[in-house]
């Protein structure tokens, strides 16, 4: 700066744009240099004969840092505007809580397993059904407060006694209301519940693969299990049995031919699924998943449900993969998309059966 600014001054015939300092009378120039600059001497205490520009470059001192950080702000300020907002949840600045539709997640937790699952677990339930070939657990997700649950056909399928429990240890007693074994899905209803929390059903075709996921339910009867994950894939084909008396959990899958069976990639697992089939589109999830998590819910980062667990990949379940003695999650299961399950409400309130 000070160099250009001399440079600028090196013509003494050309008009001067700074007046002399009113001081004391200058000294006689040497011919060919410039009048020195307008602005005073150094801070105070410094040589009185000094540099007239010493005042300034001690000033630039501070700038020069402000820019520097300027500059390292705009090369990560979005990375890290992003991370301070997700940990915050508020973009008012206001600091308090904020709610989403549905299901609340709060300022200080939203985007983490424990806010979703602080929020969400009040409205997944687990389901015990009584069969004529013995008892099937599961999970449900309630969708209103009073009481209509949604969950998959196979958990409820050919049931003569329906029992509920809720996340706070209330048990109910239910009936189905319609069921579509096409989708794998059936509604039931609790009798005499109200003040329930419904669950807030979002877009799974907003879904992307690589986003972050919470699943909700009750493996081996473990009620109100969390596990989290990714979505994995979208749009695979997941073929189920469609027999009304084959879609049954029976005994967790323990034993040889247990469980719900299913197929995918050419392979059956938990069983036979028998020559009544029917295939639909599922979210693909490396979230634990095991036997009881179906009908309960896959969720995204805001508490929204956005798919209902139905199916599982187990090395040692299907019969195409050496018996049924030892299954387990093995980060491969699958979730009818919500936006499925919104299109059959309606079909399912008016009692369907099938």
């Amino acid at each position: 700066m000070t160099e250009l600014f001399r440079q600028s001054d090196e013509n003494p015939s050309g008009p001067h744009p700074q007046a002399p300092a009113p001081s004391a009378p200058s000294a006689p120039q040497q011919p060919g240099f410039p009048p020195p600059p307008a602005f005073g001497p150094g801070p105070a205490g410094g040589p009185a004969g000094g540099p007239a520009h010493s005042g300034r470059r001690r000033a630039r001192g501070p700038v020069a840092l402000l820019a520097a950080v300027a500059l390292a702000a705009a090369a990560v300020g979005g990375g890290t505007a992003y991370a301070f907002q997700t940990l915050t949840g508020d973009d008012s600045g206001s600091g308090g809580t904020r709610n989403v539709n549905g299901t609340s997640v709060s300022a200080g937790s939203k985007g983490t397993v424990a806010g979703v699952a602080a929020a969400v677990s009040p409205s997944i339930v687990e389901i015990n059904a009584t069969t004529g070939s013995g008892k099937s657990t599961g999970s449900g997700v309630i969708i209103t407060s009073d009481g209509e649950i949604v969950t998959n056909n196979h958990v409820i399928s050919g049931a003569t006694d329906i029992t509920v429990r809720t996340s706070d240890g209330k048990t109910y007693k239910a009936r189905t209301v319609g069921t579509d074994s096409k989708k794998d899905l059936a509604l039931i209803k609790l009798e005499g519940a109200s003040g329930l929390k419904a669950a807030n059903l979002g877009d799974s075709d907003d879904v992307q693969v690589g986003q972050e996921v919470v699943a909700i339910g009750s493996p081996e009867g473990l009620t109100g299990t969390v596990t989290s994950g990714i979505v994995s894939a979208l749009d695979r084909d997941v073929t189920v049995s469609a027999d009304p008396g084959r879609g049954q959990e029976q005994g967790q899958g323990q034993g040889p031919g247990g469980g719900w069976p299913f197929e995918f990639g050419g392979e059956q697992f938990n069983g036979d699924t028998g020559s009544s089939k029917t295939t639909y589109k599922a979210l693909q999830t490396d979230a634990s998943l095991n036997p009881g998590n179906s009908g309960g819910a896959l969720i995204d980062m805001n508490g929204n449900i956005i798919g209902i667990n139905s199916a599982m990949y187990s090395a040692g379940s299907g019969s195409g993969a050496g018996g049924g003695s030892e299954s387990g999650s093995v980060g491969l299961g699958f979730a009818i998309p919500i936006n499925t399950v919104k299109a059959d409400l309606g079909k399912l309130r008016a009692g369907a059966s099938g």
